[in-house]
């Protein structure tokens, strides 16, 4: 009777499953459209360019590439890479150790770091442009790669401590009291057991950190003036829309998440209390 039953409802819940294939499916769908308009035209324009040299596909989509980077766009590639790693870096090392205090912490002066935070990130990043501007143009780090780090940091930083605090406070706390048992200080704990099984948070901010600096137009725009300071966001609208450039500047957050994509692992400390 049972057995019955649970045949006759089966078909009920594959035809579930086929809608939300369905649903995920025009999500992707539409998702990819506008990257597969990208990259159509990116690969028109530069066999358009290229027609008639004899030159293969290959050759022709090579040497677009190649006109695309000369002058200064390699410039603004290194420009923005070197930001977005530096403040990613940045990011790591004060945000673990801040979410840690706000994930652990129970005092009335953490309650109050953690309500400033909170403040700072519900702010629209574009209502802080004005005042920070004024503040760098008084110190001279206008047009300065070194002052558009500060601010990249200054936005980022509250969202990347509540990450870490966020997953910070999934570790059991059993785990640092073993350690400190063994003979572990706090900040020995923290880091031989907290930042061991925070892997994930760590790559998870370093992406969020990374693209958001990438794709970041309106701060570069309103701190940088001369070419040679120039990030990717700014080269675009100076190369006049480049197709190519287009495609180039959306290769390597591609990469990098397909390469540490394979560390995002949420089971490192499953089973570490069993028994207990």
């Amino acid at each position: 009777m049972t057995t019955s039953m649970t045949t006759g409802l089966r078909p009920a819940k594959e035809d579930g499953r086929w809608w939300r294939f369905a649903i995920v499916l025009v999500i992707t769908v539409l998702t990819l459209v506008p990257l597969g308009g990208t990259v159509s035209s990116a690969l028109g324009l530069s066999n358009m360019q290229f027609a008639g040299t004899g030159l293969s596909w290959a050759s022709s989509v090579i040497q677009a590439v190649q006109f695309t980077m000369q002058g200064q766009a390699t410039l603004w590639f290194e420009n923005s890479l070197a930001l977005a790693f530096a403040t990613a870096i940045v990011c790591i090392v004060v945000g673990a150790p801040a979410g840690y205090v706000l994930a652990r912490g129970r005092d009335r002066a953490v309650s109050t770091l953690a309500m400033v935070i909170f403040l700072l990130q519900s702010f629209p990043s574009v209502l802080l442009l004005v005042p920070l501007f004024l503040l760098l143009a008084k110190v001279h780090l206008v047009d300065d790669l070194f002052g558009l780090g500060l601010v990249y940091v200054g936005l980022s930083l509250a969202v990347s401590i509540w990450m870490f605090s966020a997953y910070i406070a999934t570790v059991p706390i059993e785990l640092e009291e073993a350690a400190w048992l063994d003979g572990c200080s706090v900040m020995g704990g923290f880091f031989r057991v907290i930042l061991r099984n925070s892997l994930p948070a760590v790559l998870t901010t370093a992406i969020y950190t990374f693209l958001f600096v990438w794709n970041d137009y309106v701060a570069a725009f309103t701190f940088i003036r001369s070419d040679p300071n120039y990030t990717v966001g700014i080269g675009l609208q100076a190369a006049g829309h480049s197709q190519i450039l287009a495609l180039l500047v959306a290769l390597p957050p591609v990469l990098i998440f397909a390469v540490l994509n394979r560390y995002f692992s949420l089971g490192g400390i499953a089973g570490s209390l069993t028994g207990r």
